[in-house]
């Protein structure tokens, strides 16, 4: 998926969000499908590279809860800026979603971020802010 416009980067927000969180494709597949093989994920500080969102997206599976997600429609997320000029893309959203116990995980999140000529993603640097449980 190419990444050329605000709309764009809002179905990537949301179909990304929702097929990591519960398809039951191979999050590698997901990822090759929006990001370059050697992109970088900063988020808060860490820098997380291929195999670590693969491994993250195992337990994101287990505690959501994919009914609720499913209902709560765009993958529980409000996306309240986006835009792209060029290769650069940045995004305001927030993600709600309710985790399989009962609890429910919300944050804020300010994303920006490099394209690689194909529009699939190069490099992502994030900052969220959790939320209280609402």
């Amino acid at each position: 998926m190419a990444i050329r416009s605000a709309r764009d980067l809002t179905d990537f927000l949301v179909g990304y969000t929702r097929d990591m969180a519960v398809s039951d494709e191979e999050p590698g597949a997901i990822l090759d499908r929006y990001f370059v093989p050697e992109f970088a994920y900063c988020n808060d500080g860490l820098v997380i590279d291929r195999r670590r969102m693969i491994d993250h997206a195992r337990p994101v599976r287990r505690n959501v809860d994919r009914e609720a997600m499913a209902a709560a429609g765009r993958a529980g997320l409000e996306v309240h800026e986006a835009l792209v000029s060029g290769d650069r893309f940045a995004a305001r959203y927030t993600l709600r979603t309710r985790m399989r116990k009962g609890a429910t995980f919300a944050a804020e999140i300010y994303m920006f971020g490099r394209l690689a000529p194909d529009g699939r993603i190069e490099r992502v640097d994030q900052v969220t802010r959790q939320l209280g449980e609402n």
